[in-house]
């Protein structure tokens, strides 16, 4: 369960979210511009109010995972995105350039014994459908094989919170809807909050999500994706009909 009240202020644009998503899988969904990647940003702990921190002209947030306090700004607690078991996937992978696939993955894993070290690489490549990479350049990849890189790297030290920002938008369709589905196992299995931004309805859709609808920096409704993307439903309904 994770509990959020998150403001921040950049320009013209306020971002105001204030709620409580109880689904171990929550979808934000909304355009471009709504806030979506701002508001994981002050989920994983990335963007404070702190000498050298100009991306925002305030930035507030309470965020509270399980019971456990992970931003207060109010009373100054700020845990890292290390020590508060947080790992964000974006959209542009940012994958070490100078370290193979292997050793991307394996970068947040210096605390464990080699053998266990590689045991891990290879079920978080098996699990993103990329064992056949390990040995390769980050340069050689294509984009959609950098983020199941990415990911992987990100699912290595074993998460307690996954923010996805738009992750699987370099994949086509059948083997975006693939990874989503055999994600969405793993991370219920192993008990992983996710947080998942996107503006593709599909992805909400697929899981049986609980969906937050944002629009403008406001959380207009939060629910399961039925009863939150109707209209979203319907659109797509239309356009498919629509010769």
């Amino acid at each position: 369960m994770l509990d959020l009240a998150l403001y921040a202020q950049r320009g013209s644009f306020k971002l105001e979210v204030e709620c409580r998503f109880a689904s171990d899988w929550t979808v934000i969904f909304g355009p471009s511009g709504a806030g979506k990647t701002t508001l994981l940003r002050l989920l994983a702990g990335l963007d404070r109010n702190a000498p050298g921190n100009s991306r925002f002209e305030m930035a507030l947030a309470r965020v509270v995972l399980d019971g456990r306090i992970l931003t207060n700004t109010d009373q100054g607690v700020w845990r890292g995105p290390g020590r508060r078991r947080t790992s964000l996937v974006a959209q542009q992978p940012s994958l070490f350039p100078h370290l193979s696939v292997d050793a991307n993955v394996a970068y947040g894993l210096g605390n464990l014994d080699r053998a266990i070290r590689a045991s891990r690489v290879a079920e978080m490549l098996e699990l993103v459908d990329a064992t056949d990479l390990e040995n390769r350049s980050p340069q050689d990849l294509s984009g959609g094989q950098a983020q199941r890189v990415a990911l992987a790297r990100a699912l290595a030290p074993g998460p307690r919170l996954l923010l996805l920002d738009e992750p699987f938008s370099a994949l086509d369709g059948t083997a975006s809807d693939a990874l989503v589905d055999r994600l969405h196992l793993w991370l219920r299995t192993n008990g992983v909050q996710t947080v998942l931004a996107t503006h593709d309805a599909t992805d909400a859709f697929s899981t049986g999500a609980e969906v937050a609808l944002l629009r403008e920096g406001r959380l207009t409704a939060l629910g399961p994706a039925a009863e939150v993307l109707q209209d979203e439903r319907e659109r797509i309904a239309l356009r498919l009909m629509t010769p």
